[in-house]
């Protein structure tokens, strides 16, 4: 203890997965049957979007949304989409080290949650398992922040002129 008697030692940094679980899911097919006679030929686009909030002391909800549009033959074949969530719980951390962790450490937890969820609804759905890749959300949220920097640094910039 120092003089004021506060503790010169560091927090402690602790993190906690609370709850794990599906917000939202679709799965939408429209052109089946006809999809199901044609030579299966699939484009796949993914989009990725991930969105934070505090939800009370210490407590965060990270909302993972996933949507994939599988195209044949120039329709649609399937869209199917999901918001993985998940309720952390972190204590100790520097508001510069919130930033990572909710932008890219738990996206990487509730990825697998998700890309599972669409393997399996693609196999519900009639289509051969969808496997998604594996996504670099460190990489993704280094991009986010280096955007971010630019965006506010020409926002300064125009602000001056």
């Amino acid at each position: 203890m120092t003089e004021q008697g506060i503790s010169a030692e560091p927090t402690q940094q602790q993190f906690a997965i609370e709850k794990i679980f599906v917000k939202d899911i679709s799965f939408e097919s429209p052109a089946a049957p006809q999809v199901f006679t044609q030579k299966w030929e699939p484009e796949v686009n993914l989009q990725l979007n991930s969105n934070a909030r505090g939800i009370g002391e210490n407590h965060f909800e990270v909302i993972l949304g996933l949507t994939v549009t599988v195209t044949n033959a120039g329709q649609t074949a399937y869209l199917a989409e999901i918001q993985q969530c998940g309720i952390f719980v972190m204590s100790g951390f520097q508001q510069e080290e919130l930033g990572p962790m909710l932008g890219s450490f738990c996206p990487n937890i509730l990825f697998p949650y998700g890309r599972e969820a669409i393997a399996d609804m693609s196999t519900r759905g009639g289509f051969p398992p969808l496997h998604l890749a594996p996504v670099n959300f460190d990489a993704l949220y280094a991009q986010h922040v280096q955007q971010q920097t630019q965006e506010n640094t020409a926002a300064e910039s125009s602000a001056k002129h």
